[in-house]
């Protein structure tokens, strides 16, 4: 689900200060914009890529194939299949996991 290498890697490359700052960020833009998400909404592939590209960038694997799957949809005019409630459910469970393991497998 979480990818603690790209984690690890990230935290090493920008330091850890800097690094809580963009979990922080990540965190409260993702959850800001996954309360909006509706399946077939006008700018679904965009927020959908938006998603995908911040998760990569620390680590949460699934929930960004997920988005990247919805965004494909979206792009191919099929954006009222895209299942917004299991982008959320993973997201639910990958913030978790993240959030329990950021002391643990991220201690430095």
């Amino acid at each position: 689900m979480i990818d603690w290498t790209r984690a690890t890697e990230l935290r090493e490359e920008i330091g850890e200060e800097d690094f809580a700052e963009v979990v922080d960020l990540f965190l409260e833009e993702v959850d800001a914009v996954i309360r909006t998400l509706s399946p077939g909404m006008a700018d679904l592939e965009a927020q959908l890529h938006f998603l995908k590209g911040s998760a990569l960038n620390l680590g949460f694997d699934d929930f960004s194939a997920l988005c990247q799957a919805g965004e494909s949809a979206a792009a191919a005019g099929a954006g009222e299949t895209v299942d917004v409630d299991r982008i959320r459910a993973v997201y639910a469970a990958s913030r978790a996991e993240f959030s329990a393991g950021l002391e643990t497998r991220l201690a430095g």
